[in-house]
């Protein structure tokens, strides 16, 4: 009989737990959508805003961020979450950073010439425990993702490459796709390499009359596709982080629900069988009895 309580017990457990991971499945789905309508809302903008900047880009569009040159100290911007319960999303991050200190920048990793920005808790943590050289956490934009906030980081990280603190940024994050589905994303944030055809010259329709000159508005324009960018980035990751967690609490409901008939029938097997046992010592008591 202590076996059958034991089993009540753990099935009462993994009940209740079916009942957290449900409620947080239900709340990741509500945060989805509002995630998701911002970055879908986004997305037409900065790919149109791209558009422009290509349309304008000439061979003489140089500007201090566009500046290539010999790769001296690197800047790797880490972006993901705050909480965990989202599978493997805050690991496949952290796992390629690693995998690019171990490889493309071995090198440079040695001699401490790779810096990280953190922004998330989670990778955070990593940087701290892994006392890797930081310029900065940015945790609270993955809970209250506020433009004004995003590009003032990203005018830092402008700022940082001008002044050739910095020789180039990249930014690793994940892209949302949908609901069961994120893409681990390496992009290069600075410099930043302009598109040009086979022909040498900018790609899209250059059917247009500027006002000021190509080259002015180049300038212009460049810093506030640079913000947009790195706010993009982030949106994309927060709207990842909640279909990741959706995702991982949909499959934890799953496998409680699973975990429960095998108890259940577990259960009625051994019940089962003590049932049978007492019976089978009753008839024999009466057998000897009789006897």
């Amino acid at each position: 009989m202590a076996n059958l309580k034991e089993i009540r017990t753990r099935i009462a457990s993994v009940r209740s737990t079916q009942k957290i991971t449900s409620a947080m499945k239900m709340v990741s789905a509500a945060k989805l959508r509002r995630a998701q309508r911002a970055i879908q809302t986004l997305r037409p903008f900065s790919k149109n805003l791209n558009d422009v900047l290509s349309r304008i880009t000439t061979e003489n569009s140089e500007t201090p961020l566009t500046e290539v040159r010999p790769v001296e100290k690197i800047t790797i911007v880490l972006i993901a979450s705050n909480k965990g319960l989202c599978g493997g999303f805050n690991n496949t991050v952290i796992k390629e950073a690693e995998r690019l200190l171990q490889t493309e920048y071995a090198s440079l990793h040695q001699q401490e010439k790779v810096e990280f920005v953190g922004i998330g808790k989670r990778v955070s943590d990593y940087l701290r425990t892994k006392k890797y050289p930081v310029t900065g956490f940015y945790n609270e934009l993955t809970v209250n993702p506020s433009f004004e906030d995003i590009a003032a980081l990203a005018d830092s990280l402008m700022n940082k490459f001008i002044r050739k603190e910095t020789d180039r940024v990249v930014i690793i994050y994940n892209e949302f796709k949908n609901a069961a589905t994120q893409l681990l994303t390496i992009e290069q944030y600075l410099p930043i390499l302009p598109s040009f055809d086979a022909e040498n010259k900018a790609i899209g329709n250059n059917d247009y009359i500027f006002e000021p000159k190509k080259e002015e508005l180049y300038a212009m324009l460049l810093p506030k596709v640079m913000r947009i960018k790195l706010y993009k980035s982030i949106l994309d990751s927060i709207a990842s982080e909640h279909g990741a967690r959706m995702t991982a609490m949909h499959k934890a409901t799953e496998n409680a629900d699973e975990l429960i008939k095998q108890l259940n029938l577990t259960y009625n097997k051994i019940r089962q069988a003590s049932i049978t046992n007492e019976i089978i010592e009753i008839v024999s008591g009466a057998e000897s009895l009789n006897n």
